[in-house]
């Protein structure tokens, strides 16, 4: 993994965070003769009753989680969650762009980074069977036409073998593992301590963030629309609705939330989840994008990904908007930074900036105005598209997505949703948000005030980011595979193949 910092534009470009399921697999072939054999495990139980739920309650209610981190310098906002028994903390990068969580793992591990816990130690009675449709789901993610036109669809050779997963990311990182169930220790408003058991990967073999770089996250956690991610796990359980929501602080920090008790009952703009080729992903459909008053772009195509520290324009619009703002900034006392190199465009004043809201002046908002439902608008203030450096530089938080192979996607970054609430209701297909004080935790979670960031938090200058460009899954028969055979090669993607 390459990460955003004054090592350059292109590692800057490399965040981009997005988890792009594509049309291709890269399977684990079970018949691998070169491989171990693990001694038979126990008979599993019926597939559908593989990991039930460890409580239930009479109603569905919401779990509240704080996050941690931020846009600048952290690169990513994160959340502490309590696996297994006894429950152990893990930090989790927030994913809305993938599905799968998954940990770090020493099943043994391949190749893992050094993390800020303990590698996850997984025990063979909890691995999830091939055929449990959680990894049905995977495989059939895994499994869509490729370019030959003909699907591949992993099998099960025993309904007794694992559930082999890759996923693999926009910036070339990867994380290879196996689908394992635990208990989640959560808190729910209404006062319970629930431990629901849910799957999650085990990743024994990562390529993340360089081979003797820190990670400074166990592992992802995924909060996509497919079943296997931790929301439609927690739905199928009756735990919560299937109903989602985040806030990011603008100065680090925020909640997130399962579930739909925290959602506001007024102030939220709401757009219908798009129907069109993006369905998979949390889009809230087309979008006309305008710079103050001067339209840059009709039919913005948009996903919202939390994964994704800056915002991403496709080449056209981004090209436009840059012309257009370079040509508002002309003749005021900003000069390009061009020694500032935390990101590809940066301005200095007469002297370093202490604040964003000392420019604030200089440049003009951006929004979008989106064209299902009632026509509902997201503004963007600079604030939500600046950030200003540890030079007392400001620098441009939206980037050319063409360019690290988003084609005509553009996707809305952490840096343009601060201080919103933002919620992903499935329910009801629809995306709303609302401006707020995330720094600020929800009453009805307890306590008004944040949390303290977790010890064991490292906050280097610049943190890299990972996105997946598609996941794969497979039986196999043993829980360390350790080598993909001739017959099955990877298949590396970049994103923008929908």
């Amino acid at each position: 993994m390459r990460k955003a910092g004054e090592e350059g534009a292109g590692q800057a470009m490399a965040i981009v965070f997005l988890a792009l399921c594509l049309s291709s697999a890269s399977t684990f072939a079970s018949a691998d003769q070169n491989r171990r054999r693990p001694q038979p495990s126990p008979p599993h139980e019926a597939a559908k009753d593989r990991f039930p739920s460890s409580v239930s309650i009479g109603r569905t209610s919401s779990a509240v989680f704080p996050l941690y981190g931020n846009v600048y310098p952290n690169g990513l906002y994160f959340a502490s969650l309590r696996i297994g028994d006894p429950p152990r903390p893990y930090f989790l990068d927030v994913d809305t762009g993938s599905d799968l969580t998954w940990v770090q793992c020493d099943a043994p591990c391949v190749s893992c980074s050094k993390g800020p816990h303990p590698l996850y130690k997984p025990e063979k009675d909890k691995l999830v069977p091939c055929v449990h449709p959680i990894c049905d789901s995977l495989q059939a993610v895994a499994s869509t036409p490729s370019h030959t036109g003909e699907a591949q669809r992993p099998h099960c050779d025993s309904p007794n073998d694992q559930c082999d997963y890759e996923v693999e990311y926009a910036d070339q990182g990867s994380s290879r593992g196996v689908l394992i169930s635990d208990t989640f220790s959560m808190h729910f408003v209404n006062g319970s301590l629930l431990r629901p058991r849910l799957a999650f990967g085990c990743g024994y073999d990562q390529q993340l963030y360089g081979n003797d770089a820190p990670s400074p996250t166990d592992g992802v956690l995924g909060l996509g629309l497919g079943k296997s991610s931790i929301m439609s796990q927690l739905r199928e359980h009756g735990l919560t609705r299937n109903v989602m929501g985040h806030c990011l602080g603008r100065r680090g920090g925020g909640f997130l939330f399962f579930g739909d008790d925290l959602v506001p009952t007024s102030g939220v703009s709401w757009t219908p989840m798009s129907g069109r080729g993006l369905r998979k992903y949390y889009s809230p459909g087309p979008a006309n994008l305008f710079l103050g008053r001067q339209l840059l772009g009709k039919n913005f195509e948009v996903i919202f990904d939390s994964g994704s520290s800056y915002t991403y324009f496709s080449s056209r619009p981004y090209e436009i908007f840059l012309t257009l703002m370079m040509r508002d900034l002309s003749g005021k006392q900003l000069k390009v930074a061009s020694d500032d190199r935390t990101l590809p465009l940066c301005w200095r004043g007469a002297k370093p900036f202490k604040s964003i809201g000392e420019a604030r002046k200089y440049f003009k908002p951006l929004t979008m105005a989106f064209s299902q439902g009632k026509r509902a608008l997201l503004a963007i203030p600079p604030e939500n598209y600046l950030i200003l450096t540890k030079h007392g530089s400001l620098c441009l938080g939206v980037l050319n997505g063409t360019e690290v192979g988003l084609k005509d996607l553009n996707i809305i970054g952490d840096i343009s949703v601060q201080d919103v609430m933002v919620v992903y209701d499935n329910e009801k297909e629809q995306i709303g948000w609302a401006r707020a004080n995330c720094e600020r935790f929800p009453r009805s979670a307890g306590s008004s005030a944040l949390p303290s960031p977790p010890p064991g938090f490292p906050v280097p200058e610049h943190l890299p980011s990972l996105r997946p460009s598609f996941h794969a899954a497979s039986g196999s028969e043993e829980m360390v595979a350790r080598g993909v055979s001739a017959g099955h090669p990877h298949h590396h993607h970049h994103p923008g193949g929908l």
